[in-house]
């Protein structure tokens, strides 16, 4: 379900939580003045830096500091910023992703190594970069990225005006043994995608499968820029009620991860675009572990689901708006005005 406000009533004057939650600009600056120089000049950017669009969810060569600089206070305001830019479940499921390290660093007996001898699988190894000068009244933005997990946020007018694309993984999907054993970070994602799929009949399963083979990764994978296609698959309009039920379900699972009014205002945008017009595509087998994709896709919207690799037990989901994706329709009328001005 998705976050409410909560409205206080503090010495006689009414606040909404949701104007606390949508300016991120003071816990970045939070952030950022908690960072010795030597640091800071490596988390930030300028708005315009090549920078801010290069982004991965494997483990490469990043910029910005990570959990690996921070003394506590630092990693406070690190998680304060990230926790107010997310929905508690997106929050706990990119945490829950980072903490998979350790799993991994288990399941591989820590075989894999980078050139200094440590683990390419690590939990503090995610990092942290501001895009211009945060501030409630200019446009800015940031990103938190490593193994699995890629966030990017801009901010305009003390308002989240994008939080796409934004990338989360698992590996594994479902924990196979250790303490750990059964967890599934992205289960709702799994499971509901897969619960859809199983309930169409012969003719709907037709238009909606479009190969009995899934690809090996999400499709558009770490582009810069996706555009809008036409989609695969079967449109909304072509389900029962129960499966329309359960496709918005599945949409709200990704919707709901992030800041609450960032969501309702992401999910308006969807619907004015017309739900009608949204397709679901899968490809692939129909139960765990067969290599399984699906992808929901409309007019301003992408939303991608693989598990492929590690025999069907490694989940890459991500979401991108065709239209906004790293602030770009704000960031135009910024240009344009500087421009005029």
């Amino acid at each position: 379900m998705k976050n409410r406000p909560i409205i206080l009533l503090i010495g006689g004057i009414l606040f909404s939580t949701y104007a606390l939650a949508q300016d991120l600009s003071e816990k970045a600056n939070s952030f950022l003045n908690s960072l010795s120089p030597e640091l800071r000049s490596k988390a930030e950017f300028p708005i315009a830096d090549a920078e801010r669009t290069n982004w991965h969810y494997t483990p490469v060569e990043r910029k910005g500091p990570t959990f690996h600089d921070f003394d506590g206070e630092q990693t406070s305001a690190a998680l304060g910023l990230l926790r107010a830019s997310l929905s508690e479940e997106g929050y706990r499921k990119t945490e829950e992703i980072r903490q998979l390290e350790l799993v991994l660093q288990e399941i591989e007996y820590d075989k894999l190594k980078m050139p200094d001898g440590s683990s390419m699988r690590d939990p503090l190894d995610y990092h942290f970069c501001i895009f211009g000068t945060p501030s409630p009244k200019e446009v800015w933005g940031w990103r938190f990225e490593g193994h699995h997990v890629s966030l990017n946020f801009t901010s305009a007018d003390g308002s989240i005006s994008s939080s796409t694309p934004s990338f989360l993984g698992s590996n594994p999907g479902i924990v196979p043994s250790g303490q750990e054993k059964g967890k599934e970070v992205l289960r709702m994602e799994s499971q509901l995608g897969l619960q859809l799929v199983n309930s169409f009949s012969k003719d709907q399963l037709k238009r909606a499968k479009f190969s009995d083979e899934a690809p090996r990764d999400i499709i558009t994978g770490n582009q810069r820029k996706v555009e809008f296609m036409e989609p695969k698959g079967i449109a909304y309009s072509e389900l029962n009620g129960d499966q329309k039920s359960l496709f918005l379900e599945l949409l709200h699972v990704y919707l709901d991860n992030y800041e609450s009014r960032f969501s309702e205002n992401f999910e308006e945008k969807i619907t004015k675009a017309g739900i009608r017009n949204l397709h679901f595509a899968w490809a692939g087998g129909m139960q765990w572990g067969t290599g399984l994709y699906y992808c929901i896709q409309g007019p301003v919207l992408l939303i991608e689901y693989d598990n492929t690799q590690n025999h069907g037990n490694h989940v890459h989901t991500v979401v991108r708006d065709l239209t906004n994706d790293f602030g770009e329709d704000v960031l135009r009328e910024h240009y344009e005005k500087d421009h005029q001005h």
